[in-house]
């Protein structure tokens, strides 16, 4: 009985840690993005170099996403999450060295060409040292929350036990990973509040640490609290199959669609926080403390996310998945085209429960933001369609899905060039065509056509 309580105790505790981790995955790649208003500031409004940090936080899944399946079966859950959390402190800590080391130490210098007033104007400026680091901070990091982020979910249904409460336990995570998502844009504006030339990475300094410190504690929690391994491959046998995820046709379609969803994800309140923040003429004519503003409204982007997720656990026993993907594809491209062409001079004023000082932003911002209600059950969707008949192959499958996890840095940087070409909102049409193909994906390219692979848990060849 003394066991039984003893492990029950044990399990609570690294529940409570997978929590922690599963809010920090999001607070840490979510640094990205309004960290990034600072760079583009500096850089002449250049919202490409702006957007290089987020692009190497998704970059690193590239190289980490099947490497982090794979440290699950040779090294199991526990080891691979502190090796995780290691390196996001490392990371993190790479990150807040930029503030005040190489500033002063000029790389190279660029040349941008960037819009004012309808005109495209060439503007020079010099690339510090300090933004190197940082964008090696940013990359380290993308190791990191790559490795959680193929912890954390199986981590917790192991803890709940699988079935139902294993599921509720996953729900419950990604809930505060999107509450995470919510309050990391709206503290990083708080803390720049509007961008000066004497704007650094000193300003979130204090965000910084606090991500650091709960690494550090999570890191010492877990490492106490014992975890069940029950998927380490002690055999040391290399299973071989005669076929693989790539022979399903629904599969690499369903890549293709979760490499264009991150881009989604990422492109949208991203590029949106740049529009807002920006207070030339490309931008949005936010007045008062732009950036703060941006990160407040960025924020409800995140908080729908939320809500989505929460109401699409309630219906999804009653409501398949391909018919919530649909819904929710074609929703996102309306409120997308509408905003693309609504005139910015069209306003509504911010609600004073998310800025008192009476400002106004463009109706588009508000309709791109309703996009998050879209987003939220996408990755889930997605996914489920994916691996749909995939049997023994669905492993390999998620570390193949991991690896695209990438798309959440192209894309974005993709439509950060098209911004700084065409104009922000112009932009937005990448994320329209990209929305166009996974509603393709929810129309047909589901659909299985590879059902004569056989599927079962019999292993073919063992090396």
């Amino acid at each position: 009985m003394n066991q039984v309580k003893t492990n029950q105790k044990g399990n609570l505790i690294a529940i409570i840690a997978m929590f922690f981790l599963f809010a920090m995955i999001s607070f840490v790649t979510n640094l990205a993005a309004p960290i990034g208003t600072i760079w583009g500031y500096k850089f002449a409004g250049n919202s490409v170099l702006g957007m290089m940090g987020n692009m190497m936080n998704f970059l690193a899944y590239l190289f980490m996403g099947i490497p982090a399946g794979n440290l699950l079966v040779k090294i199991g859950y526990k080891k691979t999450a502190l090796w995780a959390m290691a390196i996001g402190f490392v990371g993190l800590f790479v990150q807040w060295l930029s503030s005040f080391v190489g500033a002063d130490v000029n790389v190279f210098e660029m040349t941008s060409t960037v819009k004012e007033g309808g005109m495209e104007v060439v503007k020079n400026y010099q690339v510090p040292l300090n933004f190197i680091i940082y964008l090696l901070g940013a990359f380290i990091c993308g190791f990191c929350v790559c490795m959680l982020n193929t912890v954390v979910n199986p981590m917790l249904n192991l803890l709940g036990g699988g079935g139902n409460r294993g599921n509720q336990l996953i729900q419950t995570g990604g809930s505060l990973n999107s509450l995470s998502a919510t309050l990391t844009p709206f503290f990083v504006g708080a803390l720049i509040g509007s961008l000066t030339p004497e704007t650094s990475i000193s300003n979130v300094a204090p965000l910084l640490w606090i991500a650091m410190g709960v690494f550090v504690a999570a890191f010492f929690i877990v490492s106490f609290v014992a975890i069940p391994e029950p998927n380490m491959n002690k055999s040391g046998k290399q299973v071989k199959y005669s076929h693989s995820p790539w022979n399903f046709r629904h599969l690499v379609l369903g890549v293709i669609g979760i490499f264009f969803y991150v881009g989604i994800e990422i492109g949208i309140p991203g590029t949106l926080n740049f529009y807002l923040a920006d207070q030339s003429a490309n931008g949005a004519g936010v007045e008062g403390a732009a950036s703060t503003i941006a990160g407040a409204i960025v924020a409800i982007y995140w908080l729908l996310m939320l809500i989505g997720r929460f109401c699409s656990s309630i219906i999804s026993g009653a409501v398949s998945t391909r018919a919530q993907i649909l819904t929710v594809t074609s929703v996102a491209i309306a409120l997308v085209v509408v905003a693309i062409f609504l005139p910015k001079t069209v306003t509504l004023p911010v609600p004073e429960f998310i800025y008192e000082g009476g400002a106004t932003v463009p109706v588009s911002a508000f309709l791109l933001v309703l996009c998050g209600l879209c987003t939220s059950v996408m990755w889930g969707g997605i996914f489920n369609l994916a691996v749909e008949g995939l049997g023994k192959y669905t492993a390999q499958a998620s570390g193949i899905f991991m690896m695209m996890v990438v798309g959440g840095g192209i894309m974005p940087l993709v439509q950060s060039w098209i911004a700084s070409v065409a104009g922000y909102m112009s932009s937005y049409w990448l994320v329209v065509a990209m929305l166009v193909y996974l509603l393709f994906y929810g129309v047909a390219g589901c659909k299985n056509v590879n059902t004569d692979i056989p599927v079962d848990d019999s292993v073919e060849n063992a090396l």
